[in-house]
This record gives structure tokens, C-alpha cells and sequence, in this order.
């Protein structure tokens, strides 16, 4: 085997490996998202699951690459475990469509029609077309491009096929090569070296390629091929492996699953063939075989494993969790980010997809904060608020990630409407990010208040549930038409806006009112306006979130956002208004209804004035005036002078009759 057949042999596979990718590119591009959006929502029964995955290899041309993106949906949390497994298998079974094109170089000459269709014919044609569309036509379709391509790659694989077996055709009678071969008889030898080789060149299609070239040569026998195609089988899973480093367990679990499936294929096929060549023997064991038993036994291989275990799929789910476990300390499902998977990125529209349903996790995040900010109004929890702390730090965290990963995302191709999208999702994720801020100023309000014993009065607490309540569902509006694609729901958000913004003009109004009246401190009132000031801008960014829905729905790649916000400030739009009537009704008449003036404090604040003027008009003693007792005085002294009299009268009544008590007695 000398120098120039080497370098044949390697410009050979080089051409028809570069084919391949060029072929399974574009008919990606032809599909653009289209088969990774139905291979992501048609898996909800095993059998369709086992069809979806065997057509999408048999496009894309990579068992591995289906295999990659079902991890990549299985850590994004796209598709649970049970779901990828039919997919799986059914790769296996797609990765044996380029062999049964290869064996088309079997075809006879017995007609021009069947010359036509032998890869040796076909090549020059198929090139042919693919370099005119290409670099002389230079369409503007894509589509028609894309399939240019295709048939350009197909060529190029033929061409690629040809120039192999052109190299080793030579090698069919050297005895050298033919002891090679007949090494590969021994079964593990034979396993090691398919793997190998399919390690090496990532592709079992191609392996399997080669081996068809190698068989055309006539030295290869059943008893060479067969190990040589199940040790094929278990190389394909190392790129798999690969891809499962740094993702989540249930991926993991999914390499694991799809390694295991190929090793009970070979043991089970291999094992029943060779126990029956020992015990009974194959006839044709030892004779050469052609392209197209190469090509039947590694289909057969392929289907037979998936008939055998998709109906153990549950067993082999549970299976995997016990080998592979979950950490104690596994992250909220609600905070991972995980779906924000790299190899997704392979794929735009799918990883698009996953950004926005992140985005969508720090709306859900936004909301929960503001509820537990709500109640805290009411009951302050303690307990809350290391979730509300988590959401906090999701949302930061998430705001980062996003964004480097809608970068990247941008890299890729994308269509004008994906690209628009993309832009969307990122404003999104900054307001998402800042309404958690305000939250958290919210939050920080009310510590401060409780740490300095600060109140607001029992009205404008009730003001506050008004507000907490318009604004619960203007978040919740705004989280649905940005989750859904909900138009209905965006139009919604800013009627719902200027209601809020008109109760916060109120509530300022009425603040100051109950401050006139003293019902109310400097410092409670600074604690409102900053409260109003929060809510309001949470309010202002989701406005500009449902302006972001409706910007990536329309149809209008001129869509203004600043003249739609005009127009509908200018109240152009019937809708608009019936709408803030409703929100009108619903929060602020309830809102005027309330009295303005907290009537307890009002009362309290009465009798106080009452005893205060009460203790103001009670009449002052009055003094005698001096002349009056000078006048009165001789009346006074006649009086005494009197009395001093009459005592005296008394005194000399008793003294006689005492005298005439001692008389009585002596005569006696």
C-alpha cells in the first residue's frame, strides 16, 4: 500500500465526510426551525417519538447531532426524560439511511435508467447543479439554495465514495491486506476497531461508508464486517458523551441510557449470532459481502435493539436516576438556568425559545416578590423573606446570562422576524430586572418604617391595598401577553397604566389633605410618596414590555413604539378607553368612595378640641373689693358686741339660779 493510496484513501473520506456536512446543512437550512420546533413538541407517544427521531437523522445525516440537541432539550427542560428516549433510539435507526444510498453503487448496468442511478452517474450531475445555483444564479431564495446545497453535498459524498474505493481497489488481491482483515475475525479485536475508527471520524454513517468502500474490494467477509459494525455502533455514542459534560442530571442520564442501548444491542445481537455460529453455523459467514448487506445488517442491528427496548423505557428512566442521583442541594426549579444550554445555540430558534422562557422565569419571579411585598403590609413574615432574596438574586443573575446568551444567539443565523424577537426579549429582561429592584426598594421602606416605629393610617393602608391590587394585575397581564404572545392581553396593560398612574395623583392628593389635618407625619408622608414612586415605575416598565409583545407581533417592521404610546395617550383608540373605564370602575371610584380623612383620628381629634375649649371659658373666683369690707366692717363689730352681750346675760341667768340651789338646800 503505497503513498499515493494512502493519499487518495484520505482525500476520499475527506470528500465524503465534507458531502455529508454539506448535505445535513442544508436541509437544515431548507427546514429551517421547523424540525427542531416538532422534534421538541410531537414526542407525546413512544412510536412517534421513534419515527421523529429516525426522520430527523435522516435529514440532518448525525445520529449524534439528534442525539446532542434531545440533551440539549432535556437540560433546558424542554423535554423530560421518558420523551427523548424514543427519539434516541430512533436516531440510531436514521443513521442507516446513508448506507442504504450507498449501496445504490450495487446497481447493475443492465439499463441506462439503472446506470443513472449508480452514484458514479449521479455525482457529476448533482455537483453540476449544485455549483450553477450556487455561484451562477445566485438565487435570493433560500430554499432554493438550501436544496442546491444538498444535492451539491450528495455529489460531493458520491464523489467521495468513488475516490475510496477507487484507492483501495488495487488492494484486492495484496495477501497483506487480506491478513489485516482476516484479523478482524476475532470478534473484541473486530469491536475495538469500528469503535475506533467511528471515534476518530465522529460519524458512524461514514464508518459504515467506508466499510461499504472497503467491501467492493471483495475481501471483506461477514465474519470481518459483522464486529467491525457493532463495534461501529458503540463509537457513535462518544460524541454524546462529550456533549453531556457540565449539564444537568437528567441529561447525563440520557448519555448514559443512549451508551447503555447500543452496548445491550451488541451484546444481545452479537452475543445470539456468534452463540449460533458456534452451535450451528451460518452459511455464508465466511463469504464477501457488498454494499448493500453492510447497509441492511447495520439497519437491522438498529431496529431490532429499538423494538426490543422502547417498551422498557419507564424501567430504564428509573434505572438511570438510581445511577445517576440528584444533589441534596439540587437549585429551586423556578431559579435554574440550565436552559440557557450552549448546545441549543446550534439551533437559534429552539435557544431563542429557551431565552424567552427564562425571561418568562423572572417575570414569575417579579410577581412573587411583589405578593410577598404585599402582604407584608398586612403581616410582616420574616420567614418570606429569604425567598424574596432568592428571587432577587435569580433575577440578577438571569438578567446576565440572558443577555450574553441572546448575543450569541445573535451570531447565529436568524431570520429578520427572529432577529426582531431577539431584540424584544432583551429590553424585556432589563425591565423585568428593575421592577425586582423597585420590589426590593419597596421592601427596604418597610423595614425602615418598622425600625423607627413609623405608620401609615389605617386609610391610607387601605389606599395601599387599592394600589397593591392594580398593580398585582398589571404584572399579571404582563407576564401572560409576554409568555403567550397574548395581543389582547398588552393592550390591556396601558389603559391599566394611566388608571394607576391617576391613583397615584390621588393618593398624593389625599396625603396631603390628612397632613393639613394632622392626621399623618412628615416622615409617613415621604414613606408614601416613595412607595407611589416604586409602583408607578413598576407600572412604566410594564408598559414597555406589553409595547415589546406587541412590537414582535405586528407585522410592521416600522413599528413605533414612542407613536404608539402617543396615539394612545392622545385617546385615539375607542378600545383604549373602554378599557380604562373598566379599570376606572374597578380601582379608582372604590378609591374615592374612601374618605379621605381616617374618621377614629378625626373624632379623637375632636374631643380633644372640645376639653381644650372646654377648660378655656370655665369664670374666674372673684375677690371682695377692698372698700366693700372697710364699709362692712362697724356692722361687723355691732354683731360681735352682741353676742359678747347676750353671753354675759347667760353667765349671770346661771349664776343666780346656782344661789338658788344653795338656798334651797340649807333650809332644808
Amino acid at each position: 500500500m503505497g503513498l499515493t493510496t494512502i493519499l487518495s484513501l484520505l482525500a476520499g473520506i475527506g470528500l465524503f465526510l465534507y458531502g455529508m456536512n454539506l448535505m445535513g446543512d442544508g436541509l437544515k437550512n431548507a427546514a429551517g426551525a421547523s424540525l427542531e420546533r416538532i422534534l421538541q413538541k410531537l414526542t407525546s407517544s413512544r412510536l412517534k417519538g421513534l419515527a421523529l427521531g429516525t426522520a430527523v437523522t435522516a435529514i440532518i445525516q448525525s445520529s449524534a447531532a439528534t442525539a446532542i440537541m434531545c440533551l440539549g432539550f432535556v437540560n433546558a427542560g424542554i423535554m423530560n426524560l421518558s420523551s427523548a428516549i424514543p427519539v434516541v433510539l430512533g436516531s440510531n435507526i436514521g443513521s442507516t439511511i446513508t448506507g442504504q444510498i450507498l449501496r445504490l453503487g450495487d446497481i447493475g448496468e443492465q439499463s441506462i435508467f439503472l446506470t443513472m442511478l449508480k452514484p458514479s452517474s449521479m455525482a457529476p450531475l448533482l455537483v453540476a447543479y449544485g455549483v450553477v445555483v450556487l455561484v451562477f444564479i445566485k438565487s435570493r431564495k433560500k430554499r432554493l439554495n438550501s436544496i442546491a446545497s444538498v444535492l451539491l453535498g450528495l455529489g460531493i459524498l458520491f464523489i467521495g465514495m468513488s475516490t475510496m474505493e477507487s484507492s483501495i481497489s488495487p488492494l484486492r488481491n495484496d495477501p497483506n491486506f487480506q491478513k489485516i482483515f482476516f484479523l478482524f475475525e476475532n470478534p473484541l479485536l473486530g469491536i475495538l476497531v469500528g469503535m475506533l475508527l467511528t471515534v476518530v471520524i465522529q460519524s458512524s454513517s461514514a464508518s459504515v461508508g467506508i466499510l461499504q468502500a472497503l467491501s467492493s474490494t471483495g475481501a471483506v467477509t461477514w465474519a470481518m464486517a459483522v464486529p467491525i459494525i457493532l463495534g461501529q455502533n458503540l463509537g457513535k455514542c462518544f460524541p454524546v458523551v462529550l456533549g453531556s459534560i457540565g449539564v444537568s442530571k437528567d441529561s447525563k442520564r440520557l448519555a448514559f441510557l443512549h451508551v447503555l442501548f447500543n452496548l445491550i444491542g451488541v451484546i444481545l445481537i452479537g452475543g445470539v449470532i456468534y452463540i449460533y455460529q458456534s452451535s450451528v453455523g451460518i452459511p455464508f459467514w465466511e463469504n464477501p459481502l457488498n454494499r448493500g448487506n453492510v447497509a441492511d445488517f447495520h439497519s437491522l442491528f438498529n431496529i431490532i435493539t429499538a423494538l426490543i427496548l422502547i417498551p422498557f423505557t419507564n424501567l430504564f428512566v428509573k434505572l438511570s436516576t438510581k445511577v445517576i442521583k440528584d444533589s441534596p442541594d439540587q437549585m429551586d426549579e423556578r431559579h435554574r438556568l440550565d436552559e440557557l444550554d450552549e448546545l441549543l445555540l446550534k439551533t437559534p430558534a429552539v435557544a431563542q425559545d429557551s431565552a424567552k422562557r427564562v425571561t418568562a422565569k423572572m417575570g414569575d419571579a417579579v410577581v412573587e416578590n411583589f405578593h410577598i411585598i404585599s402582604d407584608f403590609f398586612k403581616n410582616f413574615d420574616p420567614t418570606k423573606i429569604d425567598l424574596m432574596e432568592r428571587n432577587e438574586q435569580f433575577l440578577d443573575k438571569a438578567e446576565s446570562k440572558i443577555s450574553d446568551y441572546l448575543v450569541k444567539i445573535n451570531t447565529h443565523a436568524l431570520a429578520n422576524q427572529g432577529n426582531l424577537e431577539t431584540g424584544e426579549i432583551l429590553r424585556t429582561v432589563g425591565d423585568f430586572e428593575r421592577m425586582g429592584d423597585y420590589c426590593i426598594h419597596i421592601y427596604d421602606m418597610i423595614v425602615f418604617n418598622q425600625e423607627n416605629n413609623i405608620t401609615f393610617t389605617p386609610v391610607c393602608l387601605e389606599e395601599i391595598y387599592m394600589m397593591n391590587q392594580a398593580i398585582q394585575q398589571i404584572l399579571d397581564l404582563t407576564v401572560t401577553s409576554f409568555r403567550t404572545h397574548d395581543v389582547m392581553s398588552a393592550r390591556m396593560v396601558e389603559p391599566l397604566n394611566e388608571a394607576i398612574h391617576s391613583m397615584k395623583e390621588l393618593m398624593n392628593a389625599r396625603y396631603i389633605e390628612r397632613l393639613n389635618e394632622g392626621q399623618c407625619s412628615v416622615q409617613a408622608g415621604i414613606s408614601l410618596v416613595e412607595y407611589l414612586n416604586s409602583v408607578e415605575r413598576i407600572a412604566g416598565h410594564c408598559s414597555n414590555i406589553a409595547v415589546h409583545a406587541i412590537r414582535s407581533r405586528s407585522q410592521d417592521s416600522y413599528f413605533d413604539t414612542h407613536s404608539y404610546k402617543k396615539k394612545l395617550a392622545a385617546s385615539s383608540s375607542q378600545q383604549f378607553q373602554d378599557t380604562y373605564t373598566e379599570f376606572e370602575t374597578q380601582f379608582i371610584k372604590p378609591l374615592l368612595d374612601l374618605p379621605a380623612l381616617d374618621q377614629n383620628i378625626a373624632i379623637e381629634q375632636q374631643k380633644i378640641r372640645e376639653a381644650e375649649a372646654l377648660t378655656s371659658t370655665q369664670p374666674e373666683e372673684v375677690l371682695p373689693d377692698e372698700n366693700e369690707i372697710r364699709k362692712e366692717a362697724p356692722d361687723l363689730k355691732k354683731e360681735n358686741n352682741k353676742t359678747k352681750d347676750k353671753k354675759k346675760e347667760k353667765e349671770k341667768a346661771k349664776a343666780k339660779e346656782k344661789e338658788k340651789s344653795k338656798d334651797k338646800k340649807h333650809k332644808k
